[in-house]
């Protein structure tokens, strides 16, 4: 990638005509055939049609008719999001020929901001899982250490970036999986409000706690990746006509007498030593910054009969009639929701509504909550193949701080906040009330502005 530019360095450029969308589409396709191999984060490398939308973007450029930031950038879609005419497959052999005839809303908008989209990611099957281990096409490989996962579901997206093979993706988060990637592999990630932005067009594994959204290198850029993809879309029942704020212009108010909730109960339980120390430090950097810090107590939902119970509602039918066509590891999954009953099922909706509502009483008080993103860095994959039965208490253990966000429908971003001294990326999450993607970002990006941790480049 050209020098590791971000989206934020290039627009100006590109629109100035200093560099051109063919460059810089041609220096990520470069980057794919050299690095993918060893990564596996694409499943499908649209090198031709991403030339040629290239060439259209430098074109119209040229004539002045600039769209905006994402105009010329090459980015890269989690490969459960339809794109039309290109393979759509879940990372599944149930779908490995599945070519949708429309584009999903999200692929829609990135399209209509000028968007160049280079392929389509690697992911846990189905979306089912926290470390992109299980799927037809291969494991993700993580960028800072190929011995290790990239995390899930979104793991081919989270390594695509990191490695600079896209500067952007758009991944999809049920329990953590754009947030999870993001903290393992040293990117920014961001899940927004439930219903901010439009699933229509994306593969469900929970339709009540799926959220789609970006990741990116830098905060700015998720800004404004999130700019061009929210927005209501009438055709999906789940997205909510809600004003979009200016989430890139938000960035400069600073976190000066931002109320920071810190709540140690169960977010802090449990961390590596490693992860603890970093945490203390990033809090404590918020601090000089003018953030005011506040212990809140927090009560986290733990239950996961409901994402069991919709997984199992949508692939159903096919686990009955071709239970070859998945893992053995997905149908496990898939199957553990056979036995909620509706009455369950009605009654963990009821609680989720409850949850979704009484979680706003927590922001009369603070502003945003911080809590470490992951417990721990990158398991080795070594590791979880020695011992079957231990990948999915792992990846559970993984999830157990970004769950809970999904649930209460919350806004929630993970940022680099250190290494280990293995050299593994540490994340920082932080969550806002509905809506307010635009303070999460704030504090996000002010955060990243006093540190140098985005700034850190994987061994090539």
């Amino acid at each position: 990638m050209t020098d590791f530019s971000s989206i934020s360095e290039l627009a100006p450029r590109l629109r100035r005509k200093e560099i051109s969308p063919v460059e810089i589409t041609r220096d990520c396709l470069a980057r794919i055939e050299r690095l993918n191999p060893s990564l596996n984060a694409f499943i499908t490398v649209m090198g031709e049609s991403a030339m040629e939308q290239a060439r259209r973007a430098e074109a119209e450029i040229g004539r002045g008719e600039w769209r905006g930031a994402l105009h010329g950038i090459p980015v890269a879609l989690k490969d459960l999001i339809d794109t039309a005419g290109v393979l759509t497959t879940a990372s599944s052999a149930l779908s490995k020929d599945r070519v949708p005839s429309e584009d999903a809303d999200v692929v829609r908008r990135l399209r209509q901001a000028g968007a160049v989209i280079v392929g389509k990611n690697n992911l846990h099957e189905c979306a089912y899982g926290g470390s992109s281990l299980v799927s037809y096409f291969g494991e993700v490989h993580n960028p800072w250490d190929v011995g290790r996962v990239a995390g899930g579901s979104s793991g081919g997206s989270a390594a695509a970036v990191t490695a600079g093979l896209a500067y952007a993706a758009i991944g999809t988060d049920t329990a953590g999986s754009i947030r999870e990637p993001a903290a393992l592999c040293g990117c920014v990630g961001i899940k927004p409000t439930y219903g901010r932005v439009s699933s229509r067009g994306v593969i469900p594994l929970s339709a009540s706690l799926d959220h789609v959204g970006p990741l990116a290198g830098t905060v700015e850029d998720a800004a404004i990746v999130l700019q061009a993809i929210a927005g209501y879309d009438a055709a999906d029942i789940t997205s909510e006509d809600v004003p979009v704020a200016d989430y890139v212009s938000a960035l400069r108010d600073g976190v000066k007498g931002v109320r920071v909730g810190v709540p140690r109960g169960y977010f802090f339980d449990e961390l590596d030593v490693e992860v603890a120390a970093a945490m203390e430090h990033a809090l404590a950097g918020l601090q000089s910054l003018g953030a005011e810090l506040r212990e809140v107590p927090l009560d986290a939902p733990t239950d996961r009969m409901l994402q069991a119970a919709e997984s199992y509602a949508f692939h159903a039918e096919n686990v009955a009639k071709s239970p070859a066509l998945y893992q053995a590891e997905t149908v496990r999954r898939i199957r553990s929701g056979e036995k909620v009953s509706a009455a369950e099922y009605i009654q963990r909706r009821r609680e989720q509504d409850e949850a979704r509502r009484n979680i706003r009483a927590v922001f009369a008080d603070v502003d945003v909550l911080v809590t470490p993103t992951m417990p721990m860095a990158a398991p080795a994959i070594a590791e979880l193949r020695a011992n079957p039965d231990a990948l999915r208490p792992a990846e559970l253990r993984l999830l157990r701080n970004t769950r809970p966000f999904n649930v209460w429908g919350l806004p929630a971003i993970s940022v680099p906040c250190g290494f280990t001294q293995a050299g593994l990326p540490i994340g920082l999450q932080i969550a806002g009330a509905h809506w307010r993607e635009d303070l999460v970002l704030r504090v996000a990006h002010a955060y990243e502005q006093a540190t140098a941790w985005h700034k850190r480049r994987r061994p090539e």
